[in-house]
């Protein structure tokens, strides 16, 4: 008779099943009896340390502000009850921040936690964004405030409760600001990652310009201006020529679109 793996027999099933759910719970699963001590050892640090060292790596503030016991019982958590859907290596980075968000009991963990996790997790999928910038139909050097802006396709315009980018092993906020923190990360024309801190003016630019709505900027300016019930329009344009030239400077904003 010859077994194929599309149609295992029931043992075979069990030892795969016994030996996953080792490997997630070493020390509340027994290893399966037939697999020797010393190969099993290897498989039980190569699964894990992979997935610690990827999730240290890309979580970087996260992990410099926390202790190592901590942080190797966060990413045992994650490793042990996270059931991961995506089978590609690079999701596991957006798999711990769904653990992060759904799943985990935070608390004991810092109550910005989530936030950071996500702004980190941000920009490491602006690193990996296929897409590539496109210049068709847009002027870069367009008058930004009669044009219509465009806005790099690589940009997330963020906000927070927290200070996330300001967190730090000497900065680790236990209550939220009064003011939210508006930030947007982008990736720029060389393929370089950063963020911009915004106001809450900018941040409102930035949304009203995400819409596509083919309005001008001095249109979208002079609606932030009346939701402002502001009563000189002009220096909330003034100032919001200051906001698109910073904008555009940064990538955020590739140009105006040619009519």
């Amino acid at each position: 008779m010859t077994l194929t793996l599309s149609n295992p027999p029931k043992s075979f099933e069990l030892t795969q099943r016994r030996f996953t759910q080792h490997l997630r719970d070493p020390d509340g699963v027994a290893a399966p009896a037939d697999v020797p001590a010393a190969r099993m050892e290897v498989y039980r640090e190569l699964v894990y340390t992979n997935i610690e060292r990827m999730i240290s790596n890309l979580f970087p503030v996260l992990r410099r502000i926390t202790a190592d016991g901590p942080w190797f019982a966060l990413v045992r958590d994650f490793f042990q009850h996270h059931r991961c859907h995506a089978g590609i290596f690079t999701k596991i980075p957006q798999e711990f921040l769904q653990f992060l968000e759904q799943e985990r009991d935070l608390a004991q963990d810092p109550p910005f936690i989530r936030e950071l996790a996500h702004y980190e997790w941000v920009e490491y999928a602006a690193t990996i964004d296929p897409r590539e910038v496109d210049f068709s139909g847009v002027d870069p050097d367009g008058d930004l405030l009669a044009g219509v802006p465009v806005l790099n396709p690589i940009a997330w315009l963020l906000s927070y409760r927290y200070p996330v980018q300001k967190i730090s092993p000497t900065f680790q906020p236990t209550a939220p600001p009064a003011e939210l923190t508006y930030l947007v990360v982008c990736r720029d024309t060389q393929d370089k990652v950063g963020f911009m801190d915004l106001n809450p003016v900018s941040a409102r630019l930035l949304e009203l310009i995400q819409q596509a709505n083919g309005i001008t900027s001095l249109g979208l300016l002079e609606r932030i201006a009346l939701e402002l019930g502001h009563p000189n329009p002009e220096v909330v344009v003034a100032g919001g020529v200051e906001i698109l030239t910073r904008l555009r400077v940064r990538d955020v904003l590739l140009g105006t679109l040619i009519n």
